[in-house]
This record gives structure tokens, sequence and C-alpha cells, in this order.
């Protein structure tokens, strides 16, 4: 009996603290580049909101377009702006991190087909924090930065 009444206490308490960490992170203005048919990848750009008192990273990222997804940021190499592969986005306690082009984005690798201004992607986050969150993002155009 005993053990009954620990183990519904212990399951009660790991519900509670799940359900206050559950909408801890949003994606504010989530977007997916639009590109034309023919092209390999895609990006995705949004600002990360962590209303948690912990810092979290994102870890992972899954889409439903493409096989592959990864965390990318620029950097200046040498006085040129180079991609590079990163293994986590850090998302600051009670604050926020922008994805944005040309700087951090999720980079959608392996593209068949047009991803067009109108379509809805959704993608899974996943965070270390043991947190997913899903949303569905527009297909927008974005225009070419300029130098």
């Amino acid at each position: 009996m005993l053990k009954s009444i620990l183990l519904t206490a212990a399951t009660s308490a790991l519900l509670l603290t799940t359900a206050a960490h559950a909408d801890a992170i949003t994606a504010l203005d989530p977007f997916v580049r639009e590109v034309p048919p023919g092209s390999p990848t895609t990006a995705a750009f949004m600002t990360l909101h962590n209303t948690s008192d912990s810092p979290v990273r994102l870890i992972n990222a899954d889409n439903e377009l493409t096989a592959h997804t990864e965390m990318h940021n620029h950097v200046d190499v040498d006085g040129v702006m180079q991609m590079r592969q990163i293994e986590h986005i850090d998302v600051p306690a009670n604050g926020d991190v922008t994805l944005a082009p040309g700087g951090l984005h999720l980079m959608m690798i392996g593209l068949e087909g047009a991803v067009s201004e109108g379509d809805k992607v959704a993608l899974t986050l996943t965070f270390d924090n043991g947190e997913t969150l899903d949303i569905t993002a527009p297909v927008r155009p974005i225009m070419p930065m300029s130098h």
C-alpha cells in the first residue's frame, strides 16, 4: 500500500514538472525560405523564446520535407562570411535567440521539389531538457542579402 502511494506521488510530481516546462519554449514568427524547383536545400528561421529560469539548448530539428536538418551559423573567415554546421543553439533563460538569414538557421538538406510561398512546413524541435516543440512554418520569399 505504501509503495503504491509513493509511486502515485512520484508519478504525479513528474507529470507536474513536465507540465510546468511543457510551454517554456515557443517559436515566434517561424518561416521557411521559398526556393525554386531543383534547389537541394532550404532553411527555416524563427525566434525561440524561453520563459523558464534555466537556459536550454536546441539539440535537434526535423521536418517533413527533407531527411536531414542541420543547425548552422555564419562566421567571418578572413573577411568572408561562411556557413558552418553547429552542434546546438543556446536559448538563454528568460530570453530569446533569433534564427535569421545571414545568421543562425535550420538548414533543410535533401529537398525534392519546389517550396513555394503559401506552403506550410511542419517542424519538430528537440531541446536538451527533453522538451519538443512542434511548429508549422509558412513558406515565404526572402530577398537576397546585399553586400
